[in-house]
């Protein structure tokens, strides 16, 4: 579980984790049960909403959130070179809530700033021993996803130099997830708060990449590292001749700009060799692994280099 702050409070917005979160951890969402159904209703009554909340700050203060990581691998040699930091809170009552419910529900009670400095805080720390878990091999760099009013309020730099303090990992190690959207409202300071980002060290991912939102011009003027095809254009290859028509062109574009492409949502093997085949650089998806707890991540890494070295 996430332990909280030590000290002070992290400021700044987070938007941590997208909507089909619970969909790559591997787990139904909860909000079929109808307790969650009845919790979560907007109109349901002032002392259910009341519980709800207090049991998220309780969850915040007793670090009752977690992390789960999703490997990213590289689809020319199958070695795990990312994971991405996952979101989850198991709620001892109501069972797995979707990020994309409390997440909305911490931003009206001000505690999104406190989750966001957690989260950060928290993958950098918990991505240190995967250094020890596969000596001599390059370990992986960790993605966390950030929001826009993180970059805004002008507290994203102090978020990542804390993380970064704290845990001693390698600004090289980390990598930060901004959304399509979030790139469309960049002003000028938010363009010089990536370029210092990215003076640091640290990566910068455009996701969901290609769902139509992002000139090319926009791309090009900003310090991109990597982009991320968003899923649903990955879904139905290579079958869909259109898809696969805009994938090709997408990754020819983001290795034009000088940019690491990763596909999401990788399902089957079918997908992964036709995404190799045209050069898209990484894939991340369920054909690979669903998200794990940073232990069972380790134990992986761990597991790999031991095949690494009997091959």
């Amino acid at each position: 579980m996430l332990a909280a702050q030590e000290s002070g409070r992290v400021s700044g917005d987070a938007g941590l984790v997208a909507e089909e979160t619970l969909d790559e951890a591997g787990s139904q969402p909860q909000q079929n049960n109808p307790l969650v159904r009845r919790a979560l209703d907007p109109r349901a009554g002032v002392s259910t909403q009341r519980r709800l909340e207090r049991d998220l700050k309780t969850a915040v203060r007793e670090g009752g959130l977690a992390l789960y990581y999703q490997p990213r691998l590289a689809l020319a040699s199958g070695a795990i070179v990312a994971a991405e930091a996952l979101l989850r809170w198991p709620h001892p009552r109501l069972g797995l809530i979707s990020p994309a419910t409390f997440i909305p529900l911490a931003e009206r009670t001000n505690l999104i700033t406190e989750i966001g400095g957690i989260v950060l805080r928290g993958a950098c720390l918990e991505a240190v021993p995967w250094l020890a878990a596969a000596p001599g091999a390059t370990p992986p760099i960790v993605s966390v996803n950030v929001a826009a009013r993180q970059i805004t309020s002008g507290t994203l730099l102090g978020q990542i130099a804390a993380g970064l303090h704290a845990s001693g990992l390698s600004p090289e190690r980390l990598e930060l997830e901004l959304t399509e959207s979030t790139v469309l409202e960049a002003s000028l300071e938010t363009t010089l708060t990536l370029a210092a980002i990215r003076d640091l060290g640290v990566g910068i991912a455009l996701d969901d990449f290609g769902i139509g939102y992002a000139s090319l011009a926009t791309l090009k003027g900003l310090p991109l590292t990597a982009v991320k095809l968003d899923r649903s254009l990955i879904r139905a290859l290579p079958e869909d001749r259109e898809d696969a028509a805009i994938v090709q062109a997408l990754v020819a574009t983001g290795h034009a700009l000088g940019l690491t492409v990763v596909a999401e949502g990788i399902e089957t093997e079918v997908q992964r060799a036709f995404l190799a085949g045209i050069g898209c650089d990484e894939g991340q998806g369920f054909l690979f692994s669903h998200p794990q707890p940073a232990s069972a991540f380790a134990t992986r890494l761990m597991a790999m280099a031991g095949e690494a070295e009997c091959g």
